[in-house]
């Protein structure tokens, strides 16, 4: 997928703010969700268009305008808010997993489960994106993340489990698959994902400290 390293980079950092390398993450209320008004998301102005085959002017005539890097790392909109601009962006591309993280962060951050700007809310966003290409293994982990952030990690578990069966070797979700099990303390489970994710390539190193901090880190 283009632009991996950093699609992997903000998954492991979102992931251990929640953890606790920084400030602690806050907890989405999904009872404020209105999923039964979560829109089609096979209608849209423009699009929609899976972002796995989009062509790159498609790509650049939407995320150059709504979803330059400002936006992605939430400093500020470039034509409306910061919900607007990626809003916008998931309406063209639904899976489109860096703007779905992107979202995902950003009622973190603001603490609210509809972004001021945003038409839906965060978990809409993610349920749209499921049923617009549930064969896509990026939007299975960004949910799962979202899930942990609310530590909701049954959910979690759960869909980092169906990214492993469409790629069994996607060390993103053997990582947040181990955190998840950490977070519930099953550890045997947590040490195996973080060494399965290592052996795929996973770069980040969080999970094993964790491990290493309450003596269940075996080489």
């Amino acid at each position: 997928m283009q632009n991996r390293s950093a699609f992997t980079r903000y998954v492991g950092c979102a992931l251990l703010v929640l953890m606790g390398c920084a400030s602690p993450a806050v907890a989405l209320n999904p009872a404020n969700d209105d999923l039964d008004d979560c829109g089609d998301p096979f209608q849209n102005a423009y699009g929609p268009f899976d972002y796995r085959t989009a062509t790159p002017f498609q790509k650049q005539l939407v995320e150059g305008t709504h979803f330059p890097r400002k936006v992605e790392t939430l400093q500020e909109g470039n034509t409306s808010t910061l919900g607007g601009d990626i809003g916008y962006t998931l309406r063209a591309f639904p899976n489109d997993p860096r703007a779905l993280l992107a979202m995902v962060r950003l009622g973190q951050r603001d603490k609210t489960n509809k972004p001021q700007g945003s038409i839906f809310s965060v978990a809409c966003f993610l349920e749209r994106a499921v049923a617009f290409r549930p064969d896509d293994v990026n939007v299975w982990i960004v949910r799962g993340v979202y899930f942990t952030m609310q530590r909701r990690y049954d959910a979690a578990i759960q869909d980092f489990n169906t990214a492993l069966k469409l790629d069994p070797q996607s060390g993103n979700a053997h990582y947040d698959l181990g955190l998840a099990y950490f977070e519930t303390k099953q550890f045997g489970k947590a040490l195996e994902e973080a060494k399965l994710a290592k052996s795929f390539g996973f770069p980040l190193d969080g999970l094993k400290h964790k491990l290493t901090a309450v003596g269940q880190w075996h080489e």
